[in-house]
């Protein structure tokens, strides 16, 4: 694989400045990251020589991705720009370079190649439920109890 597909994490851990790799991203994390000054001259650089491609994903794959972490229970824990990394990396079939375990958790779902940074990753692929501690019972959404208003909790039941 000669391509890489970014996520905001990677950015902030440098892996396109010192990379041979090609890499890919989206306009909506180009724009949560673009801010980083003091490597704005080498992100420049990078589009100019094309070692760095924004590109957006097509809506069956943006699609896809929103199904799938829907499934999995990771939809409210990922952004819009993590929902995008995911779809571009559904499209291109590429490498997702991210530390984010939601983006992980619905990667490694959908048979996705995901790498980590600076973490070890996720060791368990699973689905997330909600639960409540008072009265025992599990519920697909929400944060209280509709039975006793608990504050519900997640955990992530494995595959």
């Amino acid at each position: 694989m000669d391509f890489r597909i970014l996520d905001a994490s990677a950015f902030y851990a440098g892996v396109p400045f010192g990379s041979a790799n090609d890499c890919y991203t989206t306009s909506l994390v180009y724009d949560e990251i673009k801010h980083i000054k003091k490597n704005h001259d080498v992100l420049g650089t990078l589009l100019e020589t094309n070692r760095l491609k924004i590109r957006e994903p097509d809506k069956e794959s943006t699609m896809t991705a929103v199904k799938a972490a829907r499934n999995t229970g990771d939809y409210q824990q990922l952004s819009k720009q993590d929902v995008s990394i995911i779809a571009l990396c559904i499209e291109l079939n590429g490498e997702i370079i991210s530390d984010d375990f939601a983006i992980s958790n619905v990667a490694r779902s959908l048979g996705l190649k995901i790498s980590p940074i600076m973490t070890e990753g996720i060791a368990d692929v699973g689905k997330w439920i909600y639960y409540c501690p008072g009265c025992r019972t599990n519920h697909t959404s929400g944060s209280e109890c509709p039975m006793c208003g608990t504050l519900l909790k997640r955990k992530l039941l494995k595959r």
